[in-house]
Order: C-alpha cells, then sequence, then structure tokens
C-alpha cells in the first residue's frame, strides 16, 4: 500500500514536472516567434499586411491559472510602431525647407595649364586606364604659378554677376568656401574688394568639399530673413599644391579652379529656388580624409619652444571615404528632397561634388534616378573640391543643359567628414 501510494504520488509530481516543461518551451517558442517577426518586420515592411491578416498564434499550454497574451496583439503593436517610425522619418525637419532666394547667375574659371592622364603617366606610376577606369577622370587643371586661388575666385565671381545681371555694389554678402586660400586669415574680404562690391560684408567658409554646399545655404539664410538681399556665393580651392606627387591614389584626383553663384531674395516662398536642404558632419570620421598641420618645433630661447612648421599632403583612405559617401549621400538626398516637398521623380537634374564616377552611379540608382540626368564634368577638371559643384554647374547652365525651371538636387561630401543636400530650382 505505501508503495503504491509512493508511485501514484511520484507519477503525479512526474506529470507536473512535464507539464511545467512543456510550458516553458511553449513560452520560449512564443517568444521566438514574436523575435523571428520582429525581424521579419524591421526588414520587409511588405509583410505588413500578411502579418495582419494571420490568425492568433497561442502556445500550447499556459500556466495554471493563467492565460498567456495573444501574439498577433504583439505583432499589431510592433506593426503600428514601425508604420508611426516610418511616418514620423517622412516628415520635414523644422527650418530645412523653403529659404525665400534664389539662384540667378553661375560661372567659373579653371587654370589654363591641363594635366591629362597621359601626363600623369609621366609624373607618378599610373596608366590613364587605371585612372579612367576607377574614378572616371581623364584630366585635371593646375595653378602654375601664374595664377592663383583669389585670382580664379575673383574671375568667376565677375563671370556669375554678368550671368545675372545683379552690379557688383548691389551685393550685400561675400562668402568664399575654399580650405586652401592664398591669406590664411581669408580670401573673402579681397576677392569683394577686386570686383567692386564694396558694400558687401565677406566671409570665408571651411568645409572642405562641402563648402559651396554649406555656404550656399547659409547665404540663403541670410536672404532669407532680410538681412540681405543678394549674395554671392564662391567656391575655390587649389589643392594641387596638398597633394603627394608620389602618391597615385590622391595626387591624380584633384585639380585646381573656382566657381561662384549669385543668389537673390524673394518675396514669396513660391518664387523661391531654394526648396529645401539638410547637412551634417561627424568628426569621427576625419581620419579617413584629412590634411593636418605638421609641428616643427623650434626653441626660441632658454626653455621657451614653440610649434611653427606647415602642412603635411592629403592624406585619404579611399574605402573607408567610398563607403561613407555611397551610404550617407543618398540618405542626405532623401532627406533634402522630403524637406522640400519634392519627389525623385520629379528631379530634372542630380549635381554631387566631382569625387569619383562609380560615387554618383551608386548615388543615382539607390535614389531611382537615371544617369542621363546627373551632371558631371569630372571627366576634364577632377576633383576640384568646394569649386566642382558651381563649375559644373556653370558649364551646364552654359551649354543649356539647365534652364530656367529646372529643379537640380544637390549634394557636397568630404573631409570633416562632412555632408550635405540641398534641392534648387534655378532661375
Amino acid at each position: 500500500a505505501d508503495r503504491g501510494l509512493w508511485l501514484r504520488t511520484e507519477g503525479e509530481r512526474r506529470q507536473q514536472k512535464r507539464g511545467d516543461m512543456a510550458m516553458k518551451g511553449a513560452a520560449v517558442r512564443a517568444a521566438s516567434v514574436l523575435l523571428l517577426a520582429q525581424v521579419a518586420l524591421a526588414f520587409t515592411p511588405s509583410l505588413l499586411p500578411t502579418l495582419r491578416a494571420a490568425p492568433a498564434l497561442r502556445p500550447a499550454v499556459a500556466p495554471r491559472g493563467q492565460t498567456l497574451p495573444k501574439l498577433h496583439t504583439s505583432l499589431q503593436a510592433t506593426v503600428s510602431d514601425k508604420e508611426t517610425a516610418a511616418e514620423t522619418k517622412k516628415q520635414p525637419a523644422p527650418g530645412r525647407g523653403v529659404l525665400k532666394c534664389k539662384p540667378i547667375g553661375v560661372s567659373f574659371a579653371a587654370p589654363e595649364v591641363r594635366l591629362s592622364n597621359e601626363g600623369m603617366e609621366k609624373v607618378v606610376d599610373t596608366t590613364s586606364e587605371w585612372i579612367r577606369t576607377r574614378t572616371g577622370i581623364e584630366a585635371r587643371h593646375v595653378l602654375d604659378g601664374t595664377e592663383d586661388v583669389r585670382s580664379l575666385a575673383v574671375r568667376a565671381a565677375e563671370g556669375a554677376l554678368e550671368s545675372s545681371g545683379i552690379k557688383a555694389e548691389d551685393i550685400d554678402m561675400v562668402i568664399v568656401a575654399t580650405s586652401s586660400p592664398e591669406d590664411l586669415f581669408g580670401d573673402a574680404p579681397s576677392v569683394a574688394a577686386a570686383i567692386g562690391a564694396k558694400n558687401a560684408f565677406a566671409m570665408d567658409l571651411t568645409a572642405a568639399c562641402s563648402g559651396f554646399l554649406f555656404s550656399t545655404v547659409t547665404a540663403g539664410q541670410f536672404l532669407n530673413n532680410g538681412a540681405a538681399k543678394n549674395a554671392l556665393v564662391v567656391g575655390a580651392d587649389a589643392l594641387s599644391r596638398w597633394v603627394n606627387w608620389e602618391d597615385r591614389n590622391t595626387c591624380v584626383l584633384f585639380g585646381d579652379g573656382a566657381g561662384a553663384m549669385v543668389l537673390t531674395a524673394t518675396e514669396t516662398e513660391e518664387e523661391a529656388g531654394l526648396l529645401g536642404f539638410e547637412m551634417h558632419s561627424d568628426g569621427n570620421g576625419y581620419c579617413n580624409l584629412k590634411l593636418p598641420f605638421t609641428p616643427e618645433v623650434d626653441e626660441i630661447g632658454e626653455g621657451v619652444k614653440v610649434a611653427q612648421g606647415t602642412y603635411s599632403p592629403i592624406s585619404m583612405v579611399g574605402k573607408e571615404v567610398y563607403k561613407f559617401a555611397t551610404r550617407d549621400v543618398p540618405r542626405v538626398l532623401e532627406e533634402a528632397l522630403v524637406n522640400a516637398g519634392v519627389d525623385a521623380s520629379e528631379v530634372d537634374h542630380l549635381l554631387l561634388h566631382q569625387a569619383n564616377i562609380r560615387i554618383m552611379e551608386v548615388v543615382a540608382d539607390r535614389l531611382g534616378i537615371p544617369m542621363e540626368k546627373v551632371l558631371h564634368n569630372l571627366e576634364e577638371y577632377g576633383n576640384t573640391s568646394a569649386a566642382s559643384i558651381p563649375i559644373c554647374l556653370a558649364e551646364a547652365v552654359a551649354s543649356g543643359k539647365v534652364k530656367k525651371g529646372d529643379v537640380i538636387a544637390c549634394a557636397g561630401f568630404g573631409a570633416g567628414l562632412s555632408w550635405g543636400a540641398c534641392i534648387l530650382r534655378w532661375g
């Protein structure tokens, strides 16, 4: 009898243990299903209708006296959260929409000295085919000492004024975007004086290859709030001064030049030609593209040392810069388009900093913009840093490719790291 009682008790205990294990297993399976569903939701938005229509998923065993929540309730909550996040992401960013101004004139200047890829073969261990297939560049223009960055900027500025029909004395502000000025204190005031913009305040802006884009938005803010009526934005650089001519990975990329654009304020947003913008920077990527100062310590007196010196040649980690550009440039363009209320299908031209044709192809593809709409002239001028966007725009306007009313999606990106985009309506 005692053994029979023991067997019955032991049997009940084992049965309860099996039940507990079944409940735990069911709970684990339910959690796994929920996790997989959440992963699917994150990566496959097309599953939303299917998940909503799915029947309630319930574990086979529930703890005594309890009912596990229906899994589809959690799924619906996740769906709702994802939809809300997507809707929030698509909302325009405050203060980054229309600026009441428009571009009305553009021009450029480049050095007379043209260095082709075949010429580069005599300078460094490379071939014309190697350069062209990897970058799209076939030539670049370089300063030879008879001209300088300031003189290029002046020529471009004068051409932009002529193109716009605005008189120099009617310019209220001048911004020169450059990382290679003739004077470290700044070239903008002397450029303004040289063109006769005697009523303008002038300043330099340093943001490397993003410089012209950032300067355009900066000028747009002054025009939008009424602090200025007309602005001149210049991008000018001579990075041929700062390359290592024995490093074929960098010296083949850069050329010298200047481009300039005139913007004027508009009375209403409907007349505006700066439809929206977005800008970013991330100093954690500084190490991938830099032109650092190299100090030389000198003891000028007993126990007194100072650090003087010069700048080292451009240093670039090409693979990292490529990944950065192809990842972040499409995103910032999408952000600027949302801020402007413009769909990618409405864009007439895509104008990117002229760094590499492969980057342009990837960005265009990710935005769904055909290459026929991509403006480029890096094959002739290479990477002219802050000058690349206005040089390319000036040629496109002069040739008639860009017409009044055309919508242009622009993006600059480069050292800093920095990147930004704006949506322009020409004229």
